[in-house]
């Protein structure tokens, strides 16, 4: 049976065989623990970690020391947070994120809201971009964190980055941005756009699941967190816990290759995202989610009306592995809070495909998903009309 063509790399990438191979001497023949100072088994391993937090800081251009190594975008997500918040508790208790941010922060952010801390969750525009005079407005004396995406996990789109840190740094407030979408796709600068924080993943760019990263500066100005992992006193402190050299090994290949290949690899994928969307686009009822340029390379995020959510996605599972949202929100049954933000119906909301196209698709491989797709939208349309119903209904768009 032939598998189905995968079209969700905002979920996951398959792994790289370049980055497996620079993993696998970690596994068996340099296994040793980095922290095993004392004979070259721990050499090997405390080498490799070094180098690789070299190279992971040097694609953010910061300095090694600024890069603490975690399992997950996740975990660097709660660090930053949860860690900023206990850390600069006396200075004050507000914090601002954004309505359209992965549940990685969202939930961190209600976790402290629980515990009395005060949260503003900024709207964005209809194409999902944030307002910077209403970031400028929600900023009070007590704000100590403002935390907002670098690409949306969902609709692609690209914040702009620099603008945000700019406005935090003027009222000295400390910026955290999520950017494992958005890490080896987009140019990434913590000095230029004035990041303290930066959340970082090793899967959404062709690297070992398991392994994250968080960048946390260290001068002008020194950010202080409070550790949510104790014992061992590893990654001075911040993140206690043996390190996993073949993962970090991984994670740095992973990152050194898409920077190398960054603007020949988003040029394809950029033809590739137009040429599904020219094709889909053809058919009436079909809305674009997210800016229209400011997003990243392979994502395209569409509603669909005249169709009901759960029978799109089940039409198009034979021949497309795509998904509706957020991997990590897929057993939730309620419409993406993202497109929500945007102002879309219930009915469109549940009707939406997010196509992430990668490294390894093909214009094949696109033109087949978009006359699958196509052939699944009018096949459901005309099952609703013989039912009686209009096939796009004016109230849903």
């Amino acid at each position: 049976m032939q598998r189905p063509i995968y079209l969700d790399c905002h979920s996951t990438t398959p792994l790289d065989e370049r980055v497996l191979a620079a993993m696998l001497p970690y596994f068996r023949e340099q296994f040793g623990n980095p922290a095993s100072t004392s004979h070259i088994y721990g050499w090997e391993a405390e080498s490799a970690v070094k180098l690789a937090r070299e190279s992971i800081a040097a694609a953010i251009h910061a300095i090694p020391e600024e890069i603490i190594f975690t399992s997950s975008a996740t975990e660097a997500n709660n660090l930053a947070i949860k860690g900023v918040a206990e850390a600069y508790f006396e200075k004050g208790k507000h914090i601002v994120t954004l309505q359209t941010e992965h549940n990685a922060v969202l939930d961190p952010c209600a976790y402290l809201q629980s515990l009395g801390f005060d949260l503003t969750y900024l709207p964005v525009q209809s194409d999902g971009l944030l307002d910077l005079a209403e970031l400028e407005k929600a900023i009070r004396p007590d704000t100590v964190l403002v935390s907002a995406i670098a690409a949306n996990n969902e609709i692609g789109v690209l914040q702009p980055l620099a603008e945000i840190g700019a406005i935090c740094r003027s009222n000295q407030v400390l910026f955290h941005t999520d950017a494992a979408q958005a890490i080896g796709k987009i140019p990434l600068n913590v000095e230029a756009m004035q990041i303290d924080l930066m959340s970082l993943t090793a899967h959404k760019v062709y690297g070992p699941k398991g392994i994250g990263a968080l960048y946390v500066r260290r001068r002008n100005p020194r950010v202080q967190l409070a550790p949510q992992m104790h014992g061992g006193g590893h990654e001075r402190g911040i993140r206690s816990g043996t390190l996993y050299p073949p993962q970090i090994v991984g994670f740095a290949q992973a990152v050194s290759i898409a920077l190398a290949d960054r603007l020949e690899e988003n040029a394809r994928i950029l033809q590739l995202r137009q040429r599904l969307w020219q094709q889909l686009s053809s058919l009436d009822g079909i809305m674009l989610n997210g800016h229209e340029h400011q997003r990243l390379a392979g994502n395209l995020n569409i509603s669909v009306a005249g169709v009901d959510g759960q029978a799109l996605i089940l039409g198009l599972q034979p021949v497309i592995a795509v998904s509706s949202g957020s991997a990590c929100t897929s057993s939730k049954n309620t419409p993406s809070h993202v497109l929500k933000a945007l102002g879309r119906s219930n009915d469109l909301a549940y009707a939406s495909i997010r196509f992430g196209i990668g490294r390894f698709n093909t214009e094949a491989e696109i033109d087949r998903a978009a006359k699958h797709s196509i052939d699944t939208i009018d096949s459901l349309r005309q099952a609703r009309s013989q039912l009686g119903l209009s096939s796009i209904d004016s109230k849903q768009i």
